[in-house]
């Protein structure tokens, strides 16, 4: 944390060049110290860590994929500097990964969107707060929160609710298949029929079968 005299360091991960320079006038025009603008989100953390930054901002689809490198680098942080501060600023509601990164422990954290931030004086005050441990959610990343919740998963058939159990014992579809006499193709496609209701959209990864487990889990708590 920064006393009144020292700047608040910041580092930015933002492929647009001229929204990073941008944002790099406005930090400075804030009071803010940008220790680094990178336009990938390679290394986030040993970049962070060099760069003693007390405060992370990051889009969410960067490159290579422009999937969602910048969200799962805002995790890796999480997880690796806690107390470093984190502020995904986008163009997109990643619902399922916002609600990932609030879950993963104690720390100040942040999701704004870009067209939704009318004033300097809001980017600021946003950087301050994650800052200090605080927490700044667009109220559209709120909605889409509610939306990706746990709630969905009533919508589930009883043969998709046994599916997803056996996937939060942590079978594989092979093992799942066989547990129920069916062919894998049937169990893959009761798999994307609960992706699909829970609203977790393919990320190249295997975070949407970690998610439906958590949105299990969350709705059927077990002792």
């Amino acid at each position: 944390m920064t006393d009144q005299q020292t700047p608040l360091r910041v580092i930015l991960f933002e492929d647009s060049i001229l929204l990073r320079e941008g944002l790099v006038r406005l930090f400075a025009e804030a009071g803010f110290e940008t220790v680094g603008a990178h336009a990938d989100a390679e290394d986030v953390v040993a970049r962070t860590r060099a760069a003693a930054a007390e405060v992370a901002v990051l889009d969410v689809r960067m490159p290579p994929t422009f999937r969602d490198e910048g969200i799962r680098a805002a995790l890796a942080l999480r997880e690796a500097l806690p107390e470093v501060g984190i502020l995904v600023l986008s163009q997109y509601v990643e619902g399922v990964y916002a609600r990932e990164l609030l879950g993963a422990g104690d720390g100040g954290v942040g999701y704004l969107l870009k067209d939704r931030v009318t004033s300097l004086e809001e980017l600021s005050a946003a950087v301050r707060q994650v800052s200090r441990g605080g927490t700044v959610l667009d109220p559209r990343v709120v909605q889409q929160l509610m939306r990706t919740g746990p709630d969905p998963v009533t919508r589930l058939t009883p043969r998709e609710r046994e599916v997803l159990e056996a996937m939060a014992e942590g079978r594989s579809n092979v093992s799942i298949a066989a547990g129920m006499s069916v062919g894998v193709g049937a169990v893959e496609k009761n798999v994307s029929a609960i992706f699909a209701k829970l609203g977790l959209e393919d990320s190249g990864t295997d975070h949407r079968r970690v998610l439906a487990v958590l949105a299990y889990l969350q709705k059927d708590p077990r002792p």
